[in-house]
């Protein structure tokens, strides 16, 4: 440490030595100098120490510090292998000549290969792109030829929807290192799917959210979620690397680095006031966009990819569980949960609103032909009937306004219900509703309950 902090002063007062003997240790104000080891950098200082090649190893010391190892680059290769969509359709590819041993690549060479990418995103190449490159290409090279393969599978979609919101191709490479391609990822801080949507941005773009429904897991639905949600943030940055950095910690904090630095909008002007794992973020998205381009020259082969099976949806309007649909119609039960992975509980809750089922199109009309045996094949050991609360109740005015008897029903409103349509339903009249419930107006909520006396 002492060996390091001595070279960090050294090379600062090489860059700049007079505003170094002037500057107040005890009086640097953190928006306008950088604080790593003790030694203060000013902006002008960590610009030079950047854009020197000679001052390399001083910056990976620097940044070594600052840079944390995203989570998608922790993922356990094995976990991600046992997934339904990797033993369905991915297997490795015997005739690729793969190798073991990483070649030595010099800077000139990794920045000649990014510059040439054909990109709107600046390809920057400085340390923390490549302690990122070096971590994929080492020890992650198992994860980098998993993923290879996943691309294939899941990157037509995926360019659609970036072509549709007019998004920047290469962004299709940030569920790299969102989720490594893993479509039931859930993180530390439960965002989840492939893009890894947190709870409030999943609804924001319309990804339906309950307890038996996430539409974050479908990758389908949170592709063009996420397209959407890219586009939105360009529109609000007018820069498609604080977009980027948007995506990984919001707006606000985009907003808040900006503000620190004085107004700065480019993303290394305001890399020090970004929370750290953000820091790291836009370095790890420029180095999956080398190591997915670059995979070969490092001896990395790509896992090959079957083709999809063929697939059709239809649309349900009752509840129905997919052991029902397994046992009914003759699929596995592991093929129905990979091809419908938003449904948490197996439990498809189109009795609520229409939902859609996804099954192998060899199966769709054996489903269309069986439809009533699905819905009543062991309906009441997957769907028990929910017994009515009746309850004895001493008969008062207040309790059994309306000529009630003493004993009720619990009714729960459901989405759509009026208090008209439900005293048809039990052939009582709507101010009987209200007195006996304690209602002062016509307005119900969904969710709710009410007592209805017999």
């Amino acid at each position: 440490m002492k060996k390091i902090l001595v070279l960090l002063l050294s090379l600062v007062v090489a860059l700049n030595a007079s505003a170094v003997n002037d500057r107040k240790k005890t009086t640097a104000r953190v928006d306008t100098v950088f604080v790593v080891d003790t030694v203060y950098f000013s902006a002008e200082d960590f610009r030079k120490l950047r854009n020197d090649s000679s001052h390399s190893d001083a910056w990976k010391t620097i940044v070594d510090d600052s840079l944390m190892l995203l989570e998608s680059e922790t993922v356990n290769i094995d976990s991600l292998l046992n997934e339904w969509h990797a033993r369905s359709y991915l297997y490795a590819d015997e005739e690729c000549l793969r190798s073991e041993a990483n070649p030595q690549v010099s800077d000139s060479v990794y920045k000649q290969r990014l510059s040439n990418l054909p990109t709107i995103v600046p390809m920057v190449y400085n340390q923390p792109v490549r302690a990122v490159i070096d971590r994929y290409a080492t020890r992650n090279r198992a994860l980098v030829s998993y993923m290879l393969g996943m691309m294939k599978l899941y990157m037509p979609e995926i360019e659609q929807a970036l072509d549709y919101y007019n998004v920047p191709n290469e962004l299709k490479y940030l569920p790299v290192i969102e989720s490594a391609l893993n479509p039931k990822a859930v993180s530390r801080a439960k965002a989840a799917g492939m893009w890894q949507f947190m709870y409030a941005t999943g609804k924001l773009y319309g990804l339906k959210q309950n307890s038996l429904v996430d539409d974050r897991f479908d990758p389908l639905k949170e592709t063009w979620a996420a397209a959407h949600h890219l586009r939105d943030l360009y529109d609000m940055f007018g820069d498609w690397t604080l977009a980027i950095a948007a995506y990984n910690c919001g707006p606000g904090n985009i907003n808040k680095a900006i503000r620190r630095s004085g107004g700065k909008t480019d993303f290394w002007d305001i890399y020090w006031y970004l929370p750290k794992e953000t820091r790291g973020y836009v370095p790890a998205f420029i180095a999956a966009n080398y190591i997915m381009t670059y995979y070969a020259e490092h001896g990395i082969c790509p896992m090959d990819c079957a083709l999809p099976i063929a697939t059709d949806t239809i649309m349900l309007h009752r509840n129905v569980h997919l052991q029902q649909v397994a046992d009914v119609c003759d699929v596995n039960m592991q093929t129905l949960r990979g091809l419908n992975p938003q449904y948490k509980e197996d439990i498809i809750p189109a009795s609520f609103e229409p939902y859609a089922l996804q099954l192998p199109m060899d199966k769709i009309p054996v489903f269309l032909d069986n439809e009533a045996s699905v819905y009543s094949y062991k309906s009441e050991e997957f769907f028990p009937p929910q017994k009515s609360l009746e309850l004895q109740v001493k008969p008062t005015a207040q309790r059994n306004g309306g000529g009630s008897s003493g004993r009720y029903t619990v009714h729960k409103i459901r989405k759509g219900e009026s208090l008209g349509s439900i005293a048809r339903k039990y052939r009582v009249s709507v101010s009987q509703l209200k007195k006996w419930n304690g209602l002062r107006s016509d307005r119900i909520q969904a969710g709710r309950t009410l007592k209805i006396y017999k």
